[in-house]
């Protein structure tokens, strides 16, 4: 395919280089970053979205990526899809599927889980919201970006997935490194706590999969000094939007709320920022209950 690629920051670049070496002919523009290698760099995003199949973008929020429609949906051909695989805000991925629709253009919302590593290895998951003859034409890119690509339903959809998962995963690793601190508190042994833990009813992915203790389970940002696999930063933004759902649609979400505020105090007031989600462990040892 004939496609554009706008945003070719961390996520962006390796998701372009894949499609290259797959084959395919890849337009890109970034405002900073290089293009990769094998992939031909517009003037700008206009001219990186004119006359391709399919347009997609990867960009920082909902706000820059209204901006962006606003300057290529004029471009498009009428029948291709844009493709949209950034993390936003449920109301602009449904109102960019409006504009997209009223210009001729197929949407597709498809936020990604894999983080970086799953960029670059080309085993990211994709939820996707758009029609189904939309979702038909790009499915072949999901293949090559990622290992597995679920369609969630209309415009929209696919963010409300990544914003849903992504609010249990939040939680869910906030009660994972409350439990180890209290377990050290109690005198009981980390690895005796997985071993246990991992196995039984308290078991997660955050446990099992990603366990923020070090040198406990599988290899982890925690056996690297925390170094991100999915930064702190990157959890607060996903937790703000599940809140900011939650209000549009009165949504009683009490959970996802605190994880928000716990969130928001490790990264803005005691240096979570650069610093894997996971990190919330360290936070807690040093704590009081008070």
């Amino acid at each position: 395919m004939k496609i554009g690629f706008i945003g070719l920051g961390n996520m962006g670049a390796p998701m372009a280089a894949n499609l290259v070496a797959a084959g395919h002919e890849v337009t890109g523009f970034d405002l900073a970053a290089p293009c990769p290698e094998g992939v031909t760099k517009a003037a700008s995003a206009t001219e990186a979205a004119t006359g391709r199949e399919v347009v997609i973008t990867m960009l920082p929020n909902g706000a820059i990526l209204r901006a962006v429609a606003d300057e290529v949906l004029p471009a498009m051909d009428k029948g291709a899809v844009l493709l949209d695989c950034s993390t936003v805000d449920v109301e602009s991925a449904r109102a960019v599927a409006e504009q997209a629709e009223a210009a001729g253009v197929m949407a597709v919302d498809a936020p990604v889980s894999g983080g970086v590593g799953g960029a670059a290895a080309g085993t990211l998951t994709f939820m996707a919201g758009g029609s189904e003859p939309a979702f038909a034409k790009v499915r072949p890119l999901f293949d090559v970006m990622g290992q597995k690509a679920v369609h969630c339903g209309p415009s929209g959809n696919g963010q409300a997935a990544k914003i849903c998962n992504n609010m249990i995963l939040g939680v869910t690793m906030i009660a994972t490194c409350e439990a180890f601190a209290l377990a050290d508190k109690l005198g009981l042994d980390r690895e005796k706590m997985f071993d246990v833990v991992s196995t039984s009813s308290g078991y997660s992915w955050t446990m099992n999969a990603y366990c923020p203790a070090p040198g406990v389970g599988p290899t982890s940002p925690a056996d690297n000094d925390y170094k991100p696999g999915f930064a702190a930063e990157l959890m607060l933004k996903d937790l703000r939007l599940s809140q900011q759902a939650a209000a549009a649609v009165d949504a009683d979400t009490p959970m996802g709320k605190e994880a928000a505020a716990l969130y928001t105090t490790f990264v803005e007031q005691e240096g979570g920022k650069g610093m894997d989600f996971s990190a919330m462990l360290p936070r807690f040892e040093k704590r009081g209950r008070g």
